[in-house]
């Protein structure tokens, strides 16, 4: 039986068309079955306009309600036959091995939350964002921003999570595990860093503290912290990219010179940006839930989703929530 895989259709800005697109991509090119879970009469018409050999691995999976970008994650209570909670069910009842959405993302984890469970022995969840770095494989940042307010013991789980992923997701036996802090001394760092610091310690590949310039830099591959800091972090990595790629671009374009070298070197600058494209990545994981959960960018088109739907499927592969399972009870 191939890898099923639940995709939330009505998911994301460009929902759901570019979603569609993206799931017969995956269909047709990663040999994996999707279940498109959303309104039909929304959904059927894209399907026969995209029509492929890839069709017959694609289903439509009925739910009647919709969660908007905008609405708070809470309302996955009330809207239980949105496309979201439809998705997390159908890995919680066995009939698919992952979900993936590009939809609200605190719906998409409360979903994930409610209707798969958490790991035992994992207190709150934790989402793990590649970052590029230039040359080499990313580094995962953890917390994306599941858990806003942390204590110590939950950033300590945090770590032991990173870790395990890194180790699955790069194939590093020891990964480079970083405390992202205000300096790299061991004292630095608000309350909530120097607690859990000594707890941190002891695990192998633990390098201390990291700050910010050690984004995108072979520096650590793992880089732990709470979520409302990972966010913002998070987000200020994606702003300085898209700074610094349009300064190069405008400098390229603004003397008829420049123009004129920057068809020699455009090619080259437009294919390692590809490489700091999140499309690239398609999602990040959500970690310490009894299932597997990808969560992609709200303005995910085909590309992303079609990799979105490649993260998953590496997932269920390498047992990822086993692995998680087993890391979590080795730390205590």
């Amino acid at each position: 039986m191939p890898i099923t895989i639940a995709v939330d259709a009505m998911g994301g800005d460009l929902a759901p068309g570019e979603i569609v697109a993206g799931a017969i991509s995956a269909a047709e090119e990663l040999g994996v079955r999707v279940l498109l879970v959303g309104i039909e009469d929304a959904i059927t018409p894209l399907l026969r306009s995209g029509a492929t050999g890839g069709m017959r691995r694609v289903e439509v999976v009925p739910a009647t309600e919709i969660v908007g970008m905008q609405d708070p994650p809470a309302v996955v209570r009330t809207r239980k036959d949105s496309s979201i909670v439809v998705s997390a069910e159908l890995v919680r009842d066995g009939k698919a091995d992952a979900m993936t959405s590009a939809g609200n993302t605190g719906a998409a984890m409360a979903a994930a939350l409610l209707r798969m469970g958490r790991i035992k022995g994992a207190a709150r969840p934790a989402i793990a964002v590649p970052i590029p770095v230039p040359g080499r494989a990313p580094q995962i940042l953890v917390d994306g921003g599941a858990t806003v307010d942390c204590t110590a013991e939950w950033l300590r789980q945090f770590a032991v999570m990173g870790r395990e992923y890194a180790r699955i997701h790069l194939g590093i036996d020891v990964p480079r595990v970083g405390l992202l802090s205000n300096g790299e001394e061991p004292g630095k760092g608000d309350d909530l860093r120097k607690a859990v610091y000594p707890m941190l310690a002891s695990m192998p590949g633990f390098i201390g503290n990291v700050e910010g310039r050690d984004f995108m830099h072979d520096t650590v591959d793992v880089i732990v912290t709470d979520g409302f800091t990972g966010n913002v972090a998070l987000k200020t990595v994606e702003g300085a990219i898209r700074g610094t790629a349009r300064l190069v671009f405008d400098t390229l374009m603004s003397t008829p010179e420049l123009q004129q070298a920057s068809e020699i070197v455009m090619p080259a600058l437009l294919e390692q940006a590809d490489t700091l494209n999140p499309d690239s990545e398609g999602g990040c994981v959500l970690l310490g839930v009894d299932g597997i959960c990808v969560i992609a960018h709200g303005s995910s088109n085909a590309r992303a989703i079609r990799n979105s739907v490649r993260r998953a499927r590496e997932c269920v592969e390498a047992k990822v929530v086993e692995r998680m399972k087993g890391a979590i009870a080795d730390a205590g």
